[in-house]
């Protein structure tokens, strides 16, 4: 233990010293004060690096040292959080980075395949201080012992998962399971889909994983971000701390919900919306709903433009032929905008040059090719023209177009357009996000005038530029004369102008975008991501998946979820339904078996639910722990009573307890459960007791779960709701329970 204890003070040493030097760093270069853009640049990228350092430094804090490797040929080999080098020449590591490749053992060892080990040791620590040793011993012909020898190798592991829950979750560096680790360390490129049931810690595993792949190929996913896709915000402001406290902070977390920059879906669809807005076919409905605003005029009913040379008559037959030829060109909607435009302004050019210079002897058109240019100029610039090119072809954003079709749902059956119509002006919902999407891809962006402005402005920093090289030359010119005639061999002045031209001076004055790469990739809706990890991934609609794959062009993906769990109408839910589409069968395939959350005497009482469903496939995870605590059911005739008392009883003790009932019975309970949190606002997770619906549950684990009224769940949110507990579960209901759990009774 003094051993330990004063190898672990010295690292701290060396991390004050190291955070120190960063710090130092970051005021030396902000107290810079430079002239130009490369001045700032090289002050804002050496902040941002010390920066980085600092927080992969203050990630170092708790739990810096937590493993030591023995190896039968005398290595000896700290794991950490972080590595950690020491000042001298040969910048000697001091602890190794659980990533690496030889802190493997670490997690994959056993009595069986050693991995070269004489002995690991677990380092428990509060803060810096080194409370408790547990030794492995894996070469058993080595009789040397400490007094710190594991009864149990697992003592650390229950010991982890026995402790009080916190309302976030923690990372899992000290105690990865070699099936895990596998997981994590699995190739970065293709998709890669991680199964398991409640409790096997795939998604934090999969956090782990984003964090093994930025420290593996730093150089490709610190410029591309890594994007982690959760079910709610409840569960990203659950799983929030996970990465920072493995040293990394360049990753966007985000629901589906906020994956549309501008917009942030708050509303709630109905299932059955939800249910339509998902399918597969609506990529097909919003493009017909998309053609359909590509219009005509009325044959016989011309529409009849004022001008200042005569009224011009766009009919039937100008604008088909127009709308044939943008729709030829095979660009979205507003790029072939102006190819439909063109064609109205030059039939339309054509019409008032023949009325115009119409020879009444049959003669040619007395109109020369530059006068009929000057007319197509006119009608060009014509409001009255721009109005009717607007009508028949109009500009349109996502946002609009979508609000529009939802409005008045086109090409679908009368019960599908009356589940999902919606008046103008309603919250945008996380359904309506993959259709923006969809519409984006539809419409095209026509940037044209923008990338006119953008290069005009551009012109007139090279003309500027090209001035100031001009004045630097003509000062040359008189002050370095006289030098040059008294001295002609002496050393050469280079200026300005000897070294760069008026573009590349320009160039070095243009402001820098200094943003993070998930911060850029969050405010860009075309942003291609180095690597995906989507969580509940068995929830996501057949739109979602099109969001989501134009979001990884290189299918550098990890799926998370577990098929019995699939409470979503709207979810695909197979695997191979979900990627048959964008890799036929050019994915891998992991499962997770254990259960490290919930004790065996939960485990085996949600198991009943999906097996007395039915589900296909069903598999429970096996526990790997046992607290001796059965689940208990009440039947209770005043629910809300019921709640408020089992609550008052259950929060006395030690953690966090979970109320999970129907969104409808929230306002009854709510009142009778005054310092709760979430029935309104965002649900905070940190306080004692929290109520909850089974969606919002998903991916959350409490000590203490309280599940109302079972009767009315569904089977997959009822399996959700009794797997959420570490310690116990309890049922109330006014009704009777389902029969897999009336046996509670």
């Amino acid at each position: 233990m003094r051993e330990e204890q004063q190898f672990v003070s010295g690292l701290y040493a060396r991390l004050d010293a190291l955070r120190e030097e960063a710090e130092s760093a970051v005021q030396a270069s902000l107290a810079q004060v430079g002239n130009g853009s490369q001045a700032r640049l090289e002050r804002d990228v050496m902040v941002a690096e010390q920066s980085g350092l600092l927080a992969a430094f203050d990630a170092g804090e708790n739990g810096l040292c937590f493993g030591r490797l023995e190896f039968r040929d005398g290595r000896d080999h700290h794991i950490g959080r972080i590595g950690i080098r020491a000042s001298d020449i040969e910048r000697t590591p001091l602890v190794i980075d659980w990533r690496a490749e030889v802190a493997r053992p670490f997690y994959l060892a056993t009595g069986h395949t050693p991995m070269g080990l004489r002995r690991r040791r677990h380092i428990t620590s509060e803060g810096r201080r080194v409370t408790a040793l547990h030794d492995e011993i894996l070469d058993l012909s080595d009789t040397t012992r400490t007094g710190h020898e594991a009864a149990d190798a697992d003592e650390v592991l229950l010991a982890a998962l026995d402790s009080a829950r916190t309302g976030r979750m923690h990372d899992i560096v000290q105690t990865i399971q070699a099936e895990q680790d596998r997981v994590i360390r699995a190739p970065h490129q293709g998709v890669l889909v991680v199964e398991g049931g409640p409790g096997t810690g795939k998604t934090v595993v999969a956090l782990h994983r984003a964090a093994f792949l930025l420290y593996a190929h730093r150089e490709l996913l610190a410029k591309r971000a890594v994007l982690v896709v959760g079910p709610n915000p409840a569960f990203l402001g659950y799983i929030g701390e996970v990465l920072p406290a493995l040293g990394e902070t360049g990753v966007l977390l985000a629901t589906l919900g906020e994956l549309f920059p501008g917009v942030t879906a708050t509303g709630t669809d109905s299932p059955a919306a939800a249910e339509v807005k998902g399918r597969a076919e609506m990529a097909d409905v919003l493009a017909r709903a998309l053609r359909d605003r590509q219009q005509l005029p009325e044959p016989g009913a011309p529409m009849v433009i004022e001008h200042d040379d005569g009224e011009l008559v766009l009919d039937w037959s100008i604008a088909y032929e127009a709308r044939d030829a943008a729709r030829a060109a095979d660009l979205p909607h507003n790029l072939a905008r102006p190819t439909f435009a063109f064609h109205v302004i030059d039939a339309l050019t054509r019409q008032l040059a023949e009325r115009i210079g119409h020879d009444p002897y049959g003669g040619p058109n007395f109109l020369g090719p530059d006068d009929i240019a000057q007319l197509g100029k006119a009608v060009a610039v014509s409001p009255e023209v721009h109005a009717a090119v607007e009508e028949l072809w109009p500009t349109l954003t996502p946002e609009r177009f979508v609000t529009d079709f939802l409005a008045e749902p086109t090409h679908l059956s009368d019960e599908d357009a009356a589940a999902v119509r919606r008046a103008p002006g309603g919250d945008w919902t996380s359904a309506d996000v993959p259709l923006l999407d969809e519409a984006a891809e539809l419409l095209g962006v026509d940037d044209s005038a923008e990338r006119a402005r953008a290069e005009a402005k551009w012109q007139r920093e090279v003309a500027y530029a090209q001035g100031v090289l001009d004045v630097s030359y003509a000062s040359r010119t008189y002050e370095f004369e006289d030098k040059e005639e008294n001295d002609p061999e002496g050393a050469e002045v280079l200026l300005a102008h000897d070294i760069m031209d008026a573009e590349r001076m320009a160039e070095r004055q243009e402001e820098a975008d200094h943003r993070s790469a998930a911060e850029r990739a969050a405010a860009d809706r075309t942003w291609a991501f180095g690597h995906i990890i989507v969580d509940e991934a068995q929830e996501l609609s057949a739109m979602a998946w099109r969001l989501l794959m134009r979001r990884s062009p290189t299918r550098s993906m990890t799926l998370v979820g577990d098929p019995a769990q699939t409470a979503e109408s709207g979810g695909v839910g197979s695997w191979r339904e979900i990627l048959a589409p964008y890799v036929e069968d050019r994915w891998e395939y992991a499962r997770l078996g254990v259960n490290y959350r919930t004790p065996a005497e939960i485990m085996d009482v949600a198991a009943e639910v999906p097996r007395a469903a039915g589900v296909a496939g069903f598999e429970p995870p096996s526990s790997v722990r046992s607290t001796g605590v059965r689940p208990w059911a009440r039947r209770v005739d005043d629910l809300a009573v019921a709640v408020a008392d089992a609550v008052a009883e259950e929060a006395s003790g030690v953690g966090r307890l979970a109320v999970i009932a129907p969104r409808a019975l929230h306002g009854a309970l709510a009142g009778k459960l005054p310092d709760v949190s979430g029935p309104e606002g965002e649900v905070d997770l940190t306080r004692r007791v929290v109520l909850i619906d089974p969606r919002q549950a998903k991916g959350l684990e409490f000590d203490s779960v309280l599940v109302v009224e079972p009767a009315l769940y569904g089977t997959s949110d009822l399996y959700v709701a009794l797997t959420r507990a570490t310690q116990r579960l309890g049922i109330l209901s006014s009704r009777e329970l389902p029969d897999a759990l009336a046996s509670l009774l």
